[in-house]
Formats: C-alpha cells, sequence, structure tokens
C-alpha cells in the first residue's frame, strides 16, 4: 500500500498536537505492518498483538520525539523490536505461555450471561446482535468495551481495572473499535 508522503507528514504532526483523529489515522495505516512483524518474530497472535499495543502506546506517547529525517514505519518497528527483546530478558509469562488452537477457540466460547430475558425485550434485536458481534472480538477487546462502553468507567478506571498503563487501555479501545465496526460490516 502506497502511503502519501505528505498526507503521513500532516497526520503525524497533527498527533504530535494530540488529535486523536490522527492517532487514529497512524494505528490504521501501521498496524499490519507492526503486528506481523511481530507475528513472524512470535509465532504467536495474542503475543504479537500484545506487543504491537504496547508499540503504539509507547509510540504515541513518544511521539513528540518522532524525527521526520526517519521513516515513521521503521520507528515504530524499531520500538516493536525493543519490546519484544525487553520481554524475552524479562522472560514474562506472555512470552512463555504457550495456548494451544483448541484453548483460543473455548476462549471465544465463553457466553455471557448478563442478559436476563426481561433485558433482551427491553434493549430488543438491536443489542442483542451488537452483543452477538462484540463476542465475535478477542476476550481481551470485549474486557474492554464492556468496561468502557458497558460499565462507563474512565481510561484511568480502565487502566486500574486491567492493570496496565492509559495509553495501551486507549490504543486498545481503538484497534477493538476498529475490529467491531468491521465485524457489524460484515454482517
Amino acid at each position: 500500500m502506497e502511503i502519501n508522503k505528505t498526507k503521513l507528514e500532516l497526520q503525524i504532526s497533527e498527533a504530535k498536537k494530540g488529535n486523536q483523529e490522527a492517532f487514529r489515522y497512524l494505528l490504521d495505516t501501521f498496524w499490519s505492518d507492526v503486528y506481523f512483524y511481530q507475528l513472524k518474530r512470535t509465532n504467536n497472535e495474542n503475543d504479537a498483538e500484545d506487543i504491537t499495543i504496547r508499540a503504539f502506546s509507547k509510540a504515541f506517547d513518544k511521539i513528540d520525539t518522532f524525527n521526520n529525517k526517519y521513516t515513521f514505519k521503521t520507528w515504530l518497528i524499531t520500538i516493536s523490536k525493543n519490546i519484544y527483546i525487553d520481554l524475552v530478558r524479562k522472560q514474562q509469562k506472555s512470552i512463555t505461555t504457550n495456548t494451544t488452537k483448541e484453548q483460543e477457540e473455548k476462549a471465544y466460547l465463553v457466553a455471557d450471561e448478563s442478559l436476563t430475558a426481561e433485558d433482551k425485550i427491553i434493549r430488543e434485536q438491536n443489542l442483542a446482535t451488537l452483543l452477538k458481534d462484540i463476542k465475535q472480538l478477542k476476550p481481551k477487546y470485549q474486557e474492554v468495551i464492556q468496561l468502557r462502553y458497558f460499565k462507563e468507567l474512565s481510561y484511568k478506571e480502565i487502566s486500574s481495572e486491567i492493570k496496565e498503563p492509559i495509553n495501551n487501555v486507549k490504543v486498545k479501545l481503538l484497534r477493538a473499535k476498529k475490529l467491531l465496526a468491521e465485524i457489524i460490516k460484515k454482517s
């Protein structure tokens, strides 16, 4: 995919000013590059996704330090590579835990029994369809969407709840919303 250099420079400049749409553009544009780079290294979708989330979180936190003389994609991949190296050095459980395809499939089948029959009637079919679509997301995305939009917690509260930095929460929510939008478009 060819990226318009002028548009990219404008989006980076806007991101440096704190513009959330610019962050979303950068996330959408470079997510796959960073994710697949990590997938080749880790051979594990969950680990690759976790590292990618951390990389974007760190990049967005340090966006002011980005020098336009360098390629943004290379900068992001370097950040993700350093995170991967740090994780390997620390031998964190998420990197060393291997899950089987069967275990991952079981995780997707976890039922949400929070709705009663009365709730289904009140909220009608639209909410039921939305919940069904949300259940197609990975559990970590389901969790941040539930905390933000159903329990109406702030980013800070979600950060405390899942014990991750606020920037990770923001990136996970952006990613979850994008994935959910793709699921809704398909159905």
